[in-house]
């Protein structure tokens, strides 16, 4: 989402967004010095709050929704989508609004920098912040349609509980450049589609590297452990057991995420969720040895394996360091069977890599069709 600021040294309102290597910002309104900073603050905080709303809408579409009758969730975010049209409308109205009927958080949050610009009493200032939030509007609509360049861009930062499937083609075709991942994948690719390709080749770097170094799948994936992310082993294994079932890599990632969206919201989905982590904890209570401590402040129960402030990049970040540990696996077996390992030259290395790669990216192209 974008957030605003008020650079006090500039005197401008200032908007800024992530890009996926850092922000970018760019000046939105200079203000007067009779504009009081309690208010341009709070036009700062209602523009912010609004594009939140607003990019919620591309985060969470009508069309991830598992209901869609009257009052259910699905037709909740369809009202809150529909409301774009009318926040231009609201910013520009020069009367009061008592008699129109406001039904969605998107239309308070406008009617909220409403009331704040006529108060400001600057008609310049509302058409450059009604051309600002045009312009993020239409960032937004952009994304949907699954093109994320300029300020649609940071998208790339966002965890979606859809994927676009062209998003994915995307990422599939970058990541067969490079099954390592790319600056670009990070940067141009929705990080939700960008899971779904990347667990595609997730799974057929662990299987070149199971069937040539004669390990388990499993064994293969749990030497991706992380010092840093003790639960990241747990979202490679759910994965790579899925789809070594013939389950599609779509099917499989986007419940991972979804879940730790609703995590974020305050809440696990569904039953078995909640299920499988109380039977966890049950099973840690009945193993536990005695004198462990079981105080609330020395056992933390995980709800979701994923980061749920970002759960689409952190499962992305995952794969990709899985990927590269399987290429570590394959290297470590192919060297220690060398009569000397220490003599290997670079140039064989490179040889080693190229034709590790090359077996993935076959593997890859034999399991095209389950990736969507």
């Amino acid at each position: 989402m974008t957030r605003y600021a008020i650079d006090r040294a500039r005197h401008t309102l200032i908007a800024q967004w992530g890009t996926g290597i850092g922000d970018t910002a760019t000046v939105v309104a200079r203000l007067t010095h009779d504009q009081l900073p309690h208010d341009t603050r709070k036009l700062a905080a209602e523009l912010t709050h609004l594009s939140q709303l607003c990019w919620r809408s591309y985060t969470h579409p009508a069309s991830a929704a598992d209901q869609h009758g009257p009052h259910s969730l699905g037709r909740h975010r369809q009202q809150e989508r529909d409301a774009f049209d009318k926040i231009l409308p609201l910013l520009i109205a020069t009367a009061p609004f008592a008699n129109q009927p406001i039904t969605t958080k998107v239309e308070q949050a406008a009617l909220a920098i409403a009331r704040t610009l006529r108060k400001l009493d600057s008609s310049q200032l509302t058409t450059h912040i009604t051309t600002d939030v045009a312009a993020e509007l239409a960032a937004i609509e952009q994304a949907e349609r699954g093109d994320l360049s300029d300020r649609a861009q940071q998208a790339v930062a966002l965890s979606r509980e859809d994927a676009s499937p062209l998003q994915i083609s995307q990422a599939d075709h970058l990541l067969h450049d490079n099954p390592f991942g790319s600056q670009t994948l990070f940067t141009e690719v929705d990080p939700t589609a960008a899971a779904i390709a990347a667990a595609h080749w997730f799974h057929a770097a662990v299987t070149v590297t199971a069937r040539h170094t004669a390990l388990h799948p499993m064994q293969v994936v749990g030497s991706s452990e992380q010092p840093d992310k003790p639960l990241a082993v747990e979202s490679l294994s759910d994965i790579a057991t899925a789809l070594d079932t013939g389950r599609r890599a779509r099917h499989v990632v986007m419940p991972l995420i979804r879940n730790a969206l609703h995590v974020a919201d305050g809440y696990l989905r569904g039953i078995l969720g909640v299920q499988q982590r109380i039977t966890a904890a049950q099973e840690f209570l009945r193993t536990a040895r005695p004198g462990v401590d079981l105080s609330p402040d020395a056992i933390h129960l995980p709800l979701t394996s994923l980061n749920p402030a970002r759960p689409a990049p952190d499962l992305l970040d995952n794969l990709l360091y899985g990927i590269d540990t399987c290429w570590h696996l394959y290297q470590h077996h192919n060297n220690r069977r060398s009569p000397d390992a220490e003599a290997v030259e670079a140039t064989q290395q490179d040889q080693l890599r190229q034709a590790f790669l090359s077996m993935v990216r076959k593997e890859a192209a034999a399991r095209s069709e389950r990736l969507l």
